[in-house]
C-alpha cells in the first residue's frame, strides 16, 4: 500500500506504507488515517527529519566501523537510506513552507 502526501503548491509525494509510517513517527504524527501538517509546523518537521537522517547515518557508520574491526560482514552501502526516502518529502515541505500551504495525507 502507498501513502500519498498532497499539497496545493506541489506535486504529490508517494511513499510505501512502511516508509511513510516511519516518516510520520519521526514527525510525531498519527500513523493511521488522514492527517495534516500545517505550514507553521514545517520548520520543526524539517529539523526532525534532518536529525533522524543524521542519526541513521551516524549509526550506519558506527556499525560499519565495528564490522570492519571484527572482520565481519560490512553493511551494504548501497541500501536505500532514510535520506533517500525523505528527501522528496523535505523538498515538498520547503516549497510548501515558502508558499504557506499545508500538506495532507489520507484524504
Amino acid at each position: 500500500m502507498a501513502f500519498r502526501f498532497k499539497s496545493r503548491s506541489t506535486g504529490d509525494v508517494l511513499m510505501l506504507e512502511h516508509n511513510a509510517k516511519q516518516l510520520l513517527q519521526i514527525l510525531g504524527k498519527e500513523q493511521s488515517g488522514p492527517g495534516i501538517l500545517l505550514a507553521e509546523h514545517m520548520p520543526a518537521a524539517i529539523e526532525a527529519l534532518q536529525a533522524a537522517v543524521a542519526h541513521e547515518e551516524a549509526e550506519f557508520e558506527r556499525k560499519k566501523k565495528e564490522a570492519i574491526e571484527k572482520g565481519e560482514y560490512v553493511p551494504d552501502p548501497e541500501r536505500v537510506s532514510l535520506r533517500t526516502r525523505v528527501t522528496p518529502f523535505i523538498d515538498m515541505l520547503k516549497h510548501c513552507m515558502n508558499e504557506r500551504t499545508d500538506v495532507v495525507w489520507g484524504v
